[in-house]
């Protein structure tokens, strides 16, 4: 959000006058968190425990819980994820860095999208901070039928009336579909990339 207002001028993000469209609004955001951080959350939290953990040796005194690497993996998801709905939101707008055609409600949706996709992406970036996110990638089925529900539910609001009007979304086609998972997927090759080279 603070970006997409800061760039306003950049990516086409200028309503009337001297105004500011915001990239999202109230509801979307809300649901982003509604969305993402209750089931795959809590289904995080039964991943099995690295075989090898009671083996590492203890971390030193005064580390805290979040550790630097932590910390810089979450900026560099965060930077990723910003870059990349300011993308998508551009790229649906016309005028910008890269023309769209489509009005604000549709770019708006495709954004909150793109933002929704990235976290169910990156909840599998979540289990390791140093192992791939392909190891033992189906030994915890809750997280996959959270994710799976999560999926649901965003199809909802996207589709179902009513809630497109609670959420101010736009019906998207299947290409739309296919652009917003290119781009959200780049968090969990990006982060595979980092955790490789850092291996």
């Amino acid at each position: 959000m603070f970006f997409g207002v800061l760039l306003a001028d950049v990516i086409a993000l200028k309503a009337g006058g001297s105004g500011v469209a915001l990239p999202l609004v109230a509801t979307q955001i809300l649901g982003i968190n509604l969305l993402t951080d209750g089931a795959p959350a809590l289904a995080l939290g039964l991943d099995p425990a690295h075989p090898a953990a009671m083996a590492r040796p203890p971390r030193p005194r005064g580390e805290g819980v979040i550790t630097g690497r932590m910390w810089g993996g979450i900026f560099y998801v965060g930077a990723i994820m910003a870059a990349g709905a300011l993308f998508v939101l551009d790229a649906s707008l016309p005028g910008g860095l890269v023309e769209g055609s489509g009005d604000m409600r549709y770019a708006q949706t495709m954004a909150f999208n793109t933002l929704v996709l990235f976290s169910l992406f990156n909840v599998f970036n979540a289990r390791s901070d140093e192992r791939s996110a392909f190891a033992d990638l189906f030994t915890n089925r809750w997280l996959w039928a959270a994710v799976a529900l999560s999926l649901a539910l965003q199809v909802a609001v996207i589709y179902v009336p009513f809630l497109q009007q609670a959420f101010s979304t736009a019906p998207l086609s299947a290409a739309d579909w296919l652009f917003c998972t290119a781009v959200a997927s780049s968090a969990l090759w990006l982060r595979e990339l980092s955790k490789l080279l850092r291996r």
